[in-house]
């Protein structure tokens, strides 16, 4: 073998082994495992797992996939492209079975209370003076759920307001420009409906604690093929709680710049989302009667749903809890 020949072969070999060394990493958790999440102050802590590379200190490979709209995130999950997603109980019941398995509720994020909202004009006093008004909200889903609930309750329904379906984000700007009576939304939306001289806030989900669960659901497929992954998700969110305990400046400045509002914005939303301890997601996992335990809620709920025309039917909800991995984390 010649010098040349023999220099030319060493050059290729290192370039092979830097362009190896220079892959990422696969051997941490296989496979990325693609979780979504949107904008709802209850998921922006997802985040900080991001930044501070939390899912890594625990060995598992997640990608958190932002969606800048809910609706296309659910929708994702539901067709199978992507592992698992952030979404309510009544959403989730909107989507199921969905694709990989059906969807399957494994943590409770937090609980709303008070950052689900409905705005209107200060014509409107109360819910029941939106008989005839025209109110902006994303048909079918977390507040159109809430506003339908709240017109219930003072003997109306959904086709005694004129709906004008529309994404959340563009909900607020409407109502703020004054193109509508009153809007359905939730942070960092209902920031921009305030914006409206004289608007208010007429109906919140403080009025109906345990109606609106936020959660982490994944796929039927995934619990069953990577089961101990799913584990190292579910610890990664209280790592992430530690860390919002420990760092609170820090988590509100990341949290902020993930929602796309100023850091002192992220105040104002903080005592309208109920963050869950390990205790209250056990009892959410838990059977008895009351909002505040997920299989009696979802039972409401789907019967609620199904009177008011979001869902045709009533969808098979035997599966749609796996209380194991939160078991564990209580047990260690």
């Amino acid at each position: 073998m010649t010098k040349q020949l023999r220099n030319l072969l060493f050059a290729g070999l290192a370039v092979v082994l830097a362009v190896a060394c220079s892959k990422p990493s696969t051997s941490i958790g296989g496979e990325p495992i693609v979780l979504g999440y949107s904008n709802w102050a209850g998921w922006w802590p997802w985040a900080i797992a991001v930044e501070e590379k939390l899912f890594e200190k625990n060995g598992v490979n997640v990608e958190m996939k932002w969606f800048d709209g809910y609706v296309q995130s659910m929708e994702t999950f539901a067709a199978g492209k992507i592992d698992g997603n952030s979404q309510t109980l009544n959403d989730t019941i909107s989507f199921l079975p969905g694709e990989n398995g059906g969807e399957v509720v494994v943590l409770v994020n937090d609980n709303s209370a008070g950052n689900d909202q409905i705005i209107a004009d200060k014509a409107i006093e109360t819910i029941t003076d939106l008989k005839g008004k025209t109110v902006a909200v994303e048909e079918g889903v977390v507040d159109d759920f809430l506003l339908s609930l709240a017109l219930r309750d003072v003997g109306l329904s959904r086709d005694d307001v004129i709906i004008k379906g529309m994404p959340t984000d563009q909900a607020a700007t409407a109502f703020a420009a004054g193109k509508v009576d009153a809007v359905g939304a939730f942070p960092p939306y209902t920031g921009t409906a305030m914006q409206r001289d004289g608007a208010h806030v007429i109906a919140s989900s403080k009025e109906y604690p345990g109606a609106i669960p936020d959660l982490l659901t994944v796929s039927g497929d995934l619990i069953k093929e990577r089961p101990e992954d799913v584990q190292k998700i579910v610890k990664t969110w209280w790592d992430v709680r530690e860390f919002m305990a420990a760092n609170p400046e820090k988590s509100e400045q990341i949290m902020a710049k993930r929602a796309g509002i100023p850091t002192a914005e992220y105040e104002q939303y903080k005592a309208g989302t109920t963050f869950f301890s390990v205790d209250q997601n056990l009892e959410a996992f838990s059977d008895g009667d009351g909002m505040q335990h997920m299989p009696y809620a979802a039972q409401k709920m789907a019967d609620f749903m199904v009177s008011v025309g979001f869902i045709p039917e009533k969808p098979d909800m035997s599966n749609l809890f796996d209380p194991s991995f939160i078991k564990t984390i209580a047990a260690s």
